[in-house]
């Protein structure tokens, strides 16, 4: 009988209190009010969880909320930190929710794959892996410079990115046709190929 006691009061102690889900705190949900003359609406924080150890803060719709970032696709950057630091490469594809970009032939990781079919052998490849975008500075082919990006109007109207040690403008309107140009190709590169 003691022993029953002694484990019914174990018990409550575990007990999940009515604002926590599984030891994670969640603050109530509160709905826009009804009434006509009140319109204070109040949303929690949401936070998504990718990794065990990484939490990452959502809008309302459970999306991820996306960063900012100095870069865009098809800039040409420099490595400012790491094993990679000094070499320039050309940005190939850009991930807003934790901030990094893949450089082209740059920072190069091994990947083992399995077979698919039976008989065929396995491989070792090398892919391109993600750099924080803090890690990388806008580089001008011009002049040999890596450089920080500033914004500026031009006499149109026009919103332009810039960089402050040459002056040089980045968007332009020629370097947005050639990236076009070369994201068109390559899905008329990959169906020949399969062919």
């Amino acid at each position: 009988m003691a022993a029953m006691g002694a484990l019914q009061s174990s018990m409550t102690g575990l007990s999940l209190s009515s604002n926590s889900f599984l030891g994670q705190r969640f603050s109530p949900i509160t709905f826009p009010s009804l009434l006509p003359g009140k319109s204070t609406e109040k949303q929690c924080p949401i936070v998504m969880k990718l990794k065990r150890w990484e939490r990452k803060k959502c809008k309302p719709n459970s999306l991820p909320i996306l960063q900012k970032m100095h870069v865009k696709l098809g800039d040409t950057v420099q490595i400012i930190t790491g094993s990679e630091r000094g070499k320039v490469g050309e940005i190939t594809r850009i991930f807003k929710h934790n901030s990094t970009v893949i450089v082209k032939d740059l920072n190069l990781k091994t990947k083992h794959v399995k077979s698919r079919e039976e008989g065929e052998p396995g491989e070792i490849i090398k892919i391109e892996g993600p750099i924080h975008s803090s890690n990388v500075m806008l580089y001008s082919k011009d002049q040999k410079v890596a450089s920080r990006v500033g914004h500026k109007v031009l006499d149109n109207g026009k919103k332009v990115r810039y960089l402050i040690k040459t002056g040089e403008i980045i968007d332009s309107s020629e370097n947005w046709k050639k990236l076009k140009e070369e994201t068109t190709k390559k899905p008329e590169e990959a169906a020949a190929a399969a062919a």
